[in-house]
C-alpha cells in the first residue's frame, strides 16, 4: 500500500514537512484555492506538484475534482458545470497523476454535530448526535416539512435539547454542520439561503439522484478511460437521508448498480470504512470484498456507534470501533497480491482519516478531523498492522 495523508494545500496548518516526517510518501490534495466554477488549468496543477516533490513526495490522489451541485441534481442537463468538470480532468492527467476520488453527496459532503467533542481521555474527535441534529434541522433551521422525518420520540428530546442550549451552543452547532458544506454550498450558509438551497432538491429521491450520477459517468468515465486515470467514487457520508436529501452512494446495491452501467476498469471506489460503517457494518466490509478490484483509494477510518442510540457515533480510534480495520488492510493485500500474480501490479494508496485531536494540536488552528498527531499515530497503527500482516503470511 502506498502510505499517504491529505494536505489541504499552502494554507493547511499541517505543513509537508511534518507529513513526510511521519513517514507518509504520497500526498492527497486537490486545488482548493480555485473557485468552484472554473476549470483548473495544467500549469496550476503542475505548479501544485512540484510544491508537493519538493518536499520529497508525490501527489497521489486527488481528492476531489469537486463536482457542481448543479450536476448531481440534473445531471447533463448542467452542460457547462460538466465540461468545466472535464477540463479539470483533463488538466489533472496532462500533469501526470492518475487517481482521482469525486462525490456525489448532495447538498452537504458530510455532516457532523460537534467537530470539538471531548472524549474520556482528553482528546477531541467529531462526532454525529442524531437528537442534536434534530435539533438543528426542526427548530434552529425549521426546515418545512422536516417533523416528518423523525420519529415523535426523537422530536420531543430534540424539543428538550434545543430548549436547554444557550445562543452559543446554538451557534457552534450550526458552525459544526455548515463545515460539511461542500464549496458550491458556501454562499448559503446563511440559514435562509441554506433553506431555499435545501428546498430546491425537493422530490429527487435515490433512485433519481443515481440516475444522475450514472448519466454523469456516462460521460467522465469513457474520458477518464481515455486519458489512462482511474476514478475512484467516494460514498456518501454519513449514508443518511439527511435535511430529506437522497443518497446516490451508500449500498451494496448502488455500487453493484453504477459499476454494473459503467463496467470499466476506470470506474473505481474509493472505499471509506467510516463513512459506510454508520450503516450497515457488514455491508461496508462486504463492499471491500465484492470490489476490491475496483479499489482505487482506501480511507481507514472506522466509527463508535452509541450503544443507547445507534444513529449516534463518533470517530473512534483507528484499531477500535464498529469494524477491523485490519480486516480491512488484509483485504487490500490480499487485492494487491491478486493485482501483483494477475501481472498488474498496482499498489493501493491509502490515508488514515479523521484522527482524533491529540497532544499540541488541542491548542491550535486545524481542519476538523485533520489534525496532525492524530493522523500521526492512525498511520502509525495502520502501519504496524500491515507489516504484522505481512509477517504473519511470510512465516505461514
Amino acid at each position: 500500500m502506498i502510505e499517504t495523508m491529505r494536505w489541504f494545500g499552502p494554507e493547511d496548518p499541517v505543513p509537508l514537512s511534518h507529513i513526510r516526517q511521519a513517514g507518509a510518501t504520497g500526498i492527497v490534495t486537490a486545488m482548493h484555492d480555485i473557485p468552484l466554477d472554473r476549470a483548473w488549468t495544467t500549469p496550476e496543477v503542475r505548479a501544485r506538484r512540484e510544491i508537493v516533490e519538493a518536499a520529497g513526495m508525490v501527489w497521489t490522489v486527488v481528492e476531489s475534482i469537486p463536482v457542481a451541485e448543479e450536476i448531481k441534481a440534473t445531471g447533463l442537463k448542467a452542460e457547462e458545470a460538466v465540461d468545466t468538470w472535464l477540463a479539470s480532468l483533463n488538466a489533472v492527467a496532462a500533469a501526470g497523476i492518475k487517481t482521482i476520488c469525486y462525490n456525489f453527496s448532495i447538498g452537504v459532503d458530510w455532516v457532523r454535530t460537534d467537530t470539538e467533542f471531548t472524549l474520556p481521555n482528553g482528546a477531541q474527535a467529531l462526532r454525529f448526535d442524531a437528537t442534536a441534529f434534530a435539533a438543528f434541522d426542526l427548530f434552529i433551521l425549521k426546515r418545512p416539512g422536516a417533523e416528518s422525518d423523525y420519529s415523535a420520540q426523537r422530536i420531543a428530546a430534540a424539543e428538550r435539547t434545543h430548549a436547554a442550549m444557550s445562543d452559543g451552543a446554538r451557534e457552534r452547532l450550526t458552525q459544526a454542520i455548515v463545515a460539511g458544506l461542500p464549496g458550491s454550498m458556501i454562499g448559503a450558509v446563511g440559514l435562509d439561503a441554506f433553506r431555499e438551497k435545501l428546498a430546491s432538491y425537493e422530490g429527487l429521491t435515490n433512485q433519481g439522484i443515481r440516475k444522475n450520477l450514472i448519466d454523469f459517468q456516462s460521460v467522465i468515465v469513457p474520458e477518464a478511460e481515455r486519458l489512462g486515470v482511474e476514478l475512484s467514487i467516494h460514498p456518501n457520508d454519513p449514508p443518511k437521508n439527511l435535511f430529506g436529501l437522497p443518497l446516490a452512494v451508500s449500498t451494496p446495491e448502488d455500487f453493484k448498480t453504477i459499476f454494473e452501467a459503467h463496467p470499466s476498469p476506470a470506474n473505481g471506489l474509493t472505499w471509506c470504512l467510516g463513512s459506510l460503517s454508520v450503516g450497515d457494518a457488514e455491508n461496508a466490509m462486504q463492499i471491500g470484498r465484492t470490489h476490491a478490484n475496483r479499489i482505487r483509494f482506501a480511507h481507514l477510518r472506522v466509527v463508535q456507534k452509541d450503544e443507547s442510540d445507534p444513529d449516534c457515533f463518533e470517530e473512534a480510534e483507528h484499531l477500535g470501533g464498529a469494524v477491523s480495520l485490519i480486516e480491512a488492510v488484509d483485504i487490500l493485500l490480499q487485492e494487491e497480491d491478486r493485482r501483483a500474480v494477475s501481472g498488474a501490479p498496482k499498489p493501493i494508496p491509502m490515508r488514515p482519516d479523521h484522527g482524533h485531536r491529540i497532544a499540541d494540536d488541542l491548542t491550535r488552528a486545524v481542519n476538523p478531523g485533520y489534525s496532525f498527531y492524530g493522523r500521526l499515530k492512525g498511520l502509525a497503527e495502520l502501519r504496524g498492522a500491515a507489516a504484522a500482516l505481512r509477517y504473519a503470511r511470510a512465516v505461514a
